[in-house]
């Protein structure tokens, strides 16, 4: 980063001193999306177990979502399947199949056990996302490093093109166990955005440089990364972890970022929100969580008590959020962008 780390740890720790155990959902849940309601059109098994975790992009009247699916329960493999929903079936409630196809599926030895919680966004007129990939060894109980790392693809052409894996320096590797909650900024420089499991079991917030040439790759590359790391280790008192949850939303001259955080006595998913400037530090954090699960899908399902943001867009003075509710549904909230603004803005970190 082109600030001092320990500028930005002392940031970091303003902004979890602020933070409190207590949840105003301010998220209005606009629509719901089951597995029942998708089929898939590229492969025999026409319905998903799950559908969740999914990203979104807003294209005019509707919503592109790129979902996280798995087809049976055996390693639960994931791939990510896309289809569109249109923002008069939200307002009206109108519930309807989806027609969807599988356009990211395990391929490598990075994605091999599956193509996790996609995070989609825009670069210079392009569209990336980039991916947590379940790697070959993840289930080998005598492998416990690099069991997931970020992916990155382009859409290119009509199609993703997966171009880059990002791997930790080799004298680093060694105690990663996983990389996951990724995706790529475009600030002052390039910044890749991810969340690093050690072997310590512990799970750090990081942020660090990445070459500008990523932008433009023609071919799968694994992009080295670690020797400008920023980490940011400060979750409250009462969590275990944090992780990134949604690409950012430009507002005025600073990035609106929804981190997804797990508390310490019942591992439950909920969402703070924070500001951030051009050199990737934070400017301004909500003192409560804006999110948690409330509704019987985010509290029963595959994996109880889960609200997990993977996209945001902004429409008419409402951030848009699309989710996954107890790893087994999609969900789609609203948030009014003035409301949580006054709360980030009550709240800034000096």
């Amino acid at each position: 980063m082109v600030v001092d780390r320990r500028y930005w740890e002392e940031i970091s720790y303003k902004a979890s001193r602020k933070r409190r155990f207590e949840t105003v959902d301010i998220v209005e849940r606009v629509y719901t999306i089951t597995p029942s309601q998708i089929s898939i059109e590229n492969h025999p098994i026409e319905r998903p177990i799950t559908a969740f975790n999914p990203s979104m992009r807003i294209e005019g009247d509707s919503i592109r979502i790129y979902a996280r699916v798995t087809l049976g329960y055996y390693k639960y493999a994931s791939a990510m399947a896309e289809f569109t929903v249109p923002f008069e079936d939200i307002f009206e409630g109108r519930k309807r199949n989806f027609n969807a196809e599988l356009t990211i599926i395990p391929s490598n030895r990075y994605d091999f056990w599956g193509v996790e919680d996609p995070r989609v966004y825009e670069i210079n007129g392009k569209v990336f996302v980039t991916y947590c990939g379940r790697t070959v060894s993840y289930f080998y109980p005598e492998d416990k490093t690099e069991r997931t790392l970020p992916i990155t693809a382009v859409y290119k052409d009509g199609e993703w093109k997966k171009i880059a894996v990002f791997r930790m320096q080799e004298e680093l590797r060694s105690f990663v166990i996983s990389d996951k909650n990724a995706f790529i900024v475009k600030a002052k420089e390039l910044y890749l955005f991810h969340r690093i499991h050690m072997l310590n079991d512990k799970f750090y917030l990081s942020v660090c440089r990445i070459p500008e040439k990523v932008l433009d790759l023609e071919n799968f590359e694994e992009i080295i990364i670690g020797d400008n790391i920023t980490v940011l280790e400060e979750q409250a008192d009462f969590e275990v972890k944090l992780g990134w949850a949604t690409p950012p939303i430009k507002v005025n001259d600073e990035f609106l970022v929804l981190i997804h955080a797990v508390d310490r006595f019942m591992g439950i998913y909920r969402v703070f929100a924070v500001l951030m400037n051009e050199e990737g530090l934070f400017t301004a954090v909500t003192p409560f969580y804006i999110m948690e699960p409330r509704e019987v899908y985010e509290i029963y399902g595959d994996r109880p008590y889960v609200v997990f943001p993977c996209g945001a867009g902004l429409k008419d003075n409402y951030i848009y959020i699309s989710y996954g509710g107890a790893d087994t549904v999609i969900g789609i909230g609203r948030i009014e962008l003035d409301k949580l603004l006054e709360i980030l803005y009550e709240n800034r970190i000096e």
